[in-house]
């Protein structure tokens, strides 16, 4: 049987990934929740080298969540050092496969190290135009939304915006992800159903694909396994299909 192959012509621009199943991996080998964590950002890397050699433009992955601050000190704390550990280590390879660098969330809670080390990368690659790697960092969609409709409500007070004239593109332009553009493709591992506070406004129409795999077993495969379903489905948008093949 002949290996599916992607279409070069349907490759979705903006792939999203909740990033699942490190604890639950390394408990199934008799290891604690750190080797699960270790390995899952091998994971990472092989996705975003094969997300850019795929011709995707945009990644985003869901890296810590504004719920994962409730999680034990020592491994909130261990996470940041491997986000350090990672961003220094992979500042190469990001400049050999012309990826750039961006995050969304409240990046201000981040110890000042983290913050300090994401930034420095995210102007060093700056000058990258190939795929932008979007880091979800103490990210939640329902705090983004809110944090939007208070801007938003401030410039109304302020008469910079007329009530009247809201819409998407204003909501859009208050949103952590403004500099991005809808979500295509939702991929989720782990087995696991739901969003779990993930980009809620910029998933409206994307398509979603859960996967049983944990994230540490996630391979380039899977991922082109994933667009490969996505471009097998009809994106309709509100529309019926016979609007779309008039």
């Amino acid at each position: 049987m002949a290996e599916l192959q992607l279409d070069p012509q349907k490759i979705p621009h903006h792939i999203a990934i909740i990033m699942d199943g490190n604890g639950r991996w390394a408990k199934e080998r008799g290891e604690n929740r750190t080797y699960g964590h270790s390995q899952g950002v091998k994971a990472v890397k092989r996705t975003v080298e094969a997300a850019a050699e795929f011709g995707v433009k945009y990644l985003t992955l869901y890296t810590f969540s504004t719920e994962n601050w409730n999680r034990p000190k020592h491994e909130v704390n261990l996470l940041m050092k491997l986000l350090v550990k990672s961003l220094n280590k992979e500042m190469d390879s990001f400049m050999e496969n012309n990826i750039r660098l961006n995050t969304i969330g409240n990046i201000e809670l981040l110890p000042a190290k983290a913050n300090q080390k994401l930034q420095k990368v995210i102007e060093q690659t700056s000058i990258n135009d190939g795929m932008t790697l979007t880091l979800a960092l103490s990210y939640g969609s329902r705090d983004e939304l809110i944090q939007a409709i208070k801007k938003i409500a401030d410039n109304v007070k302020n008469n910079i915006i007329s009530s009247e004239k809201i819409d998407e593109s204003i909501i859009n332009t208050h949103l952590y992800t403004h500099n991005l553009p809808d979500v295509d493709l939702l991929i989720r591992t782990s087995g696991e159903h739901r969003i779990s506070n993930f980009m809620l406004w910029q998933i409206a129409y994307a398509e979603l694909y859960f996967i049983n795999e944990y994230w540490p077993d996630f391979s380039k495969e899977d991922l082109k396994k994933a667009m490969i379903s996505y471009q097998n489905r009809e994106r309709r948008f509100g529309k019926t299909s016979e609007q779309l093949h008039e």
